[in-house]
């Protein structure tokens, strides 16, 4: 009994020793792994780091802390840094030597994973997709973008651009007043009406309820990337932020939902016989979504609200951002406004405004370009790195990611001298052009916006209109900005302006789309 018993007391010491002995083999293998990875990113500069947590407490900040941050560490680390957060490298990109190697890549176009934050909102609709789900659904879209189809947005953003005016009007006299509001509700009746095919008139019923929700869903992912405890779910679930964010997502889905279902009745009676919209005034792609959603072979019932949430949510977020960021940089330098007009007022004059008209006014393209330039509308472009990549002679190993800060990229003043003056001239059509990839206000390559023609035309008629109405002028020096890089770049008070009625006639009529 005894020889017995030693025999399986021998026989379980054995399978420990060997299962002790894998594990064993698995943990040095995994260490062999991660300091090949770490030595990989030596040469990389980076402001010193804790163990395991990495820069996670010097992240843990006020979202415009965070962004100066940002600006403090590059000047500190030059070309290129490195952040670690957790035990996840961040590389810092702003230069277009190194950027060129990201963005023009047909390889590295998955976003970074971060991007999963917006699962819950976005789905897996164009912005948050990658590999062949995003080639096919880019294809598949390109389409509604083309410039017959956003020619005939133009009437209705020339019609929102009347209303928001009207709205601005009640700001006159005021000492100082947000613009951002009044942008936000203006963009989304544009892209309620064209995209989606809805007229939500949030402008005249001041319907900003899913406005303040998209605001509240941004702001919460933005600070989960910077607060490191809160990446898990299990411990971000347990958070106000996860009530907060549940909050605001009904909001933003319910919407949705009734625009979808509002647009499938329509096109029910429309295939009924019973509906008399014209194929003309059909609008594009809510309209090709729920075809392609028809069979359920092409598209699910989810694929197009992903979609539409994707496009409401890119489609008026960044044009606001951007008209509010150029009435702000027109505010600083009034006497561009004037040039503007004098422009308009001798290109078009009492004609209808087209869209060849709008290609035509350089000096307003310029303006435009300048204040991209100076104020992007999205200030990071995060990619995450699944194969080896060369950038500025460090190969960057898998599982990296990079950002891309479009905000320091702008203002390299090797190719923008003076770049922190708003000097327009700089983007006319006989001036030098900067090299590719030094200038991308739109992204570049092959995960460029789709939307971006459609929104270089609302953004002029809507600036147009505002010119055309008002004197403007901004509250705030360019030194008492408190800026915040969230998907979109926002200033922490809002951009804060006033108008006046404008006394320069332009001598255009008020008929027609000569109304901006």
């Amino acid at each position: 009994m005894l020889v017995a018993a030693d025999l399986v007391g021998g026989g379980i010491s054995s399978v420990t020793l060997f299962l002790s002995f894998g594990v064993l083999v698995v943990f040095l293998l995994t260490l062999v792994r991660r300091g090949r990875f770490v030595y990989a990113l030596r040469k990389i500069p980076a402001p010193p780091a804790a163990p395991l947590i990495g820069n996670a407490l010097q992240l843990n900040c006020a979202q415009e802390d965070f962004f100066y941050k940002l600006l403090g560490w590059s000047k500190k680390y030059g070309d290129i840094f490195l952040l670690w957060v957790g035990m996840r490298p961040f590389i810092w990109l702003y230069r277009v030597e190194s950027v060129q190697p990201i963005l023009s890549s047909n390889l590295h176009i998955d976003k970074s994973l971060e991007y999963q934050y917006l699962g819950h909102w976005l789905g897996t609709g164009l912005v948050t997709s990658s590999g062949e789900k995003w080639h096919a659904r880019r294809k598949l879209l390109t389409p509604s973008f083309h410039n017959g189809v956003i020619e005939k947005y133009l009437g209705s953003s020339i019609r929102e651009a009347a209303v928001l005016v009207s709205r601005l009007r009640n700001e006159i006299g005021k000492p100082e007043f947000d613009v951002v509001p009044y942008t936000k509700l203006a963009a989304l009746d544009i892209i309620c009406d064209t995209a989606m095919g809805y007229q939500m008139n949030a402008q005249t019923n001041c319907n900003d309820e899913y406005v303040l929700a998209v605001d509240k869903m941004t702001s919460i992912v933005q600070k989960r990337f910077i607060t490191f405890w809160a990446h898990p779910d299990i411990l971000f679930n347990r958070t106000s932020w996860a009530k907060e964010q549940e909050a605001a997502l009904k909001i933003i889905h319910d919407f949705t939902n009734k625009v979808i279902a509002e647009r499938k009745a329509g096109s029910k009676l429309r295939h009924d016989g019973n509906f008399n919209e014209t194929p003309k005034k059909r609008q594009a792609l809510i309209d090709l979504l729920l075809e392609m959603a028809q069979n359920g072979d092409t598209l699910s019932d989810k694929d197009v609200r992903d979609e539409v949430n994707t496009f409401m949510f890119a489609g008026h977020d960044t044009v606001a951002t951007s008209v509010s960021w150029f009435l702000y940089a027109l505010g600083r330098h009034p006497e561009y406004q004037i040039k503007i007009l004098e422009e308009y007022n001798s290109v078009v004059g009492s004609d209808e405004v087209t869209m060849e008209s709008l290609k035509k006014l350089d000096f307003l393209d310029a303006c435009m370009k300048e204040c991209w330039r100076l104020y992007p509308s999205v200030p990071l472009i995060a990619r995450q790195i699944y194969q080896p990549i060369d950038i500025m002679g460090t190969e960057i190993p898998a599982g990296s990611t990079v950002l891309v800060n479009t905000y320091l990229l702008h203002r390299d003043p090797r190719h923008f001298p003076r770049p922190e003056e708003f000097y327009p001239e700089r983007f006319l059509p006989d001036s030098p052009k900067p090299p590719t990839f030094a200038f991308v206000p739109f992204s570049a390559g092959s995960r460029n916006c789709i939307g971006w023609k459609f929104a270089l035309m609302e953004v002029k008629v809507i600036i147009l209109a505002v010119l055309r109405a008002f004197d403007v002028r901004a509250v705030e020096a360019e030194e008492q900005l408190r800026l915040m890089a969230e998907l979109v770049l926002l200033n922490k008070n809002g951009i804060r302006l006033t108008v006046t009625p404008r006394n320069y006639d332009i001598n255009v009529s008020n008929t027609g789309h000569s109304a901006i």
